[in-house]
């Protein structure tokens, strides 16, 4: 082919393209969660797909698809046709975590999926159990160095962003603690409340009503400013310790080549759903900041977050297969 025919095929797709992102949606489209239903990532994509049913009048249909921490979701919409009607809400594991966590993975979150929007970015908070003899950061980690590695913190499980936040907390101070891993945030929560293990990292969304009512001892927080709905509890870097940022954050998707147009349609209209009443009261009860962003900065966003996190894995040693 030459290079006159190669320029009327490229200007013959573009306008292909162009024409398809125009009259999409022209039938329902599919939203997959590679979680359970009723986790943390359906309190981002219920409202969402609610949204763009309203603004595309088309239905958007929440399909969960869990399995393999999230990676059997994210590889059915990386392995579907690049035309927007399959489309992804995940929360960070599968797009940043997974690809250093894994040894092989069905996708490749940079290559196969074309990130359109943050939706909620929530932090994390650091807790213990009311008996812990330690009342803010500094002297939490006196004890953990006093206890030399004996001192034990819990999990939702090997990977997760509560696990890997962890070992950035023990990393960047210098810590040895001993990590303890369970089949879900409910479990290890449980044991914590009954001092069965002394602290744990886990999001504002489900740890902050046992701060509210007195069953556990919030010692710091993970984002660059306070939460909104701890406004007592010092920041890392306030309480004297800086590096220790880390998010439970969810994203929406599109399968790679997905024609640009409708990428920016999704956006778009996303970002009017994210600034809607409805949604502002699912960041406020989140604890989560606004978030809506272009593609381009969100996807420059989860490069940072790959490569962040791929040190945290490797320093770690954690592997799930």
């Amino acid at each position: 082919m030459n290079a006159a025919a190669r320029l009327v095929l490229a200007v013959a797709l573009l306008a292909a393209g162009l024409a398809q992102g125009r009259d999409w949606p022209e039938h329902p489209v599919t939203v997959v969660v590679p979680f359970p239903a009723g986790g943390p990532s359906d309190i981002a994509a219920r409202p969402v797909a609610l949204g763009l049913a309203k603004a595309f009048d088309k239905l958007f249909v929440i399909e969960n698809h869990p399995g393999e921490g999230g990676n059997a979701g994210a590889a059915l919409v990386a392995q579907s046709a690049p035309d927007g009607y399959t489309l992804l809400i995940s929360s960070s594991g599968p797009i940043v975590i997974n690809p250093s966590l894994y040894r092989e993975l069905a996708y490749d979150p940079r290559r196969d999926l074309a990130p359109v929007t943050a939706l909620l970015r929530v932090p994390l908070v650091l807790a213990v159990h009311p008996s812990v003899p330690a009342n803010n950061l500094q002297e939490l980690m006196a004890l953990i160095r006093k206890q030399d590695g004996k001192l034990r913190y819990a999990s939702a499980g090997n990977g997760t962003p509560q696990h890997l936040t962890g070992e950035l907390f023990r990393t960047v101070a210098g810590l040895r603690m001993a990590h303890v891993p369970y089949q879900g945030s409910a479990d290890a929560i449980d044991d914590l409340l009954a001092a069965r293990i002394p602290m744990m990292f886990d999001s504002t969304v489900a740890i902050i009503p046992y701060i509210k009512s007195g069953k556990l001892r919030p010692i710091a927080v993970t984002g660059v400013r306070r939460a909104r709905e701890l406004p007592q509890v010092p920041t890392f870097a306030e309480a004297g310790l800086r590096g220790v940022e880390s998010y439970a954050w969810y994203g929406l998707f599109a399968r790679a080549g997905t024609p640009p147009e409708i990428v920016r349609k999704l956006n778009a209209e996303t970002i009017r759903v994210m600034r809607s009443p409805e949604f502002q009261s699912v960041l406020r009860e989140t604890g989560s900041d606004y978030v809506g962003d272009t593609p381009d900065n969100f996807a420059r966003f989860i490069g940072a977050e790959t490569d962040k996190w791929a040190v945290i894995v490797k320093a770690s040693g954690a592997t799930v297969d």
